[in-house]
């Protein structure tokens, strides 16, 4: 398969050539876009070998997530899109694992699972993936074990048929959700657990809020469409 990277980055200066270089060595071309950075690290991402593509203000991970996945599919030319974070908590020696999967058990999006070893994972990042990853599985009625890692593999089709409205982290629930929607098959792949010193830029209430404001969209504009979808008693 031919198939890219793309690194969402907002201040990973320590980490960023470590992973651009990292993951270049099983993919044919790395996007990094810079979102609002002012510690350089779109600059060492270029000079590693990356793409670049620059946000002048921070927008938010999902805007980052869009700008990249538009110059993807602006190449035309990409089988897989993979995406990772730029912090060095996603291994990318995993990125071949990902293909394997993908190609060999018929999927058409391949999610990381941190799941399998929670001791490194913070108590409050394990409750909010618990949570988002059983109402996600209940909506889409596709087993989904770790639904808020950014490690993921997606075929170029999917991404072509994405409405995505969503600006920040809750755009990863969100890409899921109209995936399985348009009847895309996601699987899944157990990964290392990665946690640093570095502070996440994830808010788990906040952000679990935002989750939750996505499922329940969905759910409307699903009862919505079956609404549509009745038909209409005769006038007597």
């Amino acid at each position: 398969m031919r198939v890219c990277a793309l690194i969402p980055v907002f201040n990973e200066a320590p980490h960023i050539e470590k992973v651009v270089r990292g993951c270049l060595a099983h993919v044919g071309k790395v996007f990094v876009v810079d979102d609002g950075s002012k510690d350089g690290s779109g600059e060492i991402a270029r000079k590693a070998g990356a793409l670049l593509l620059r946000h002048s203000m921070n927008c938010g991970k999902g805007s980052a997530l869009k700008t990249g996945l538009a110059a993807v599919l602006n190449e035309g030319k990409w089988d897989a899109v993979i995406v990772l974070d730029g912090d060095e908590q996603h291994d990318w020696n995993e990125i071949p694992r990902f293909i394997s999967r993908l190609v060999e058990g018929g999927y058409d999006i391949v999610l990381g699972n941190r799941m399998g070893d929670l001791r490194l994972m913070p108590l409050e990042r394990r409750m909010t993936n618990w949570l988002s990853s059983r109402v996600l599985s209940a909506l889409i009625r596709q087993k989904i074990k770790d639904s808020q890692c950014g490690f993921r593999l997606m075929k170029t089709d999917v991404v072509k048929s994405l409405v995505l409205r969503t600006q920040r982290f809750d755009m990863e629930s969100e890409m899921l959700l109209e995936a399985a929607k348009k009847g895309f098959r996601i699987g899944d792949i157990r990964i290392a657990t990665i946690y640093g010193t570095e502070k996440s830029s994830v808010h788990p209430v906040l952000d679990t809020l935002r989750f939750v404001l996505v499922a329940l969209k969905y759910m409307f504009r699903a009862i919505g469409r079956l609404g549509r979808l009745q038909p209409k008693k005769e006038r007597k």
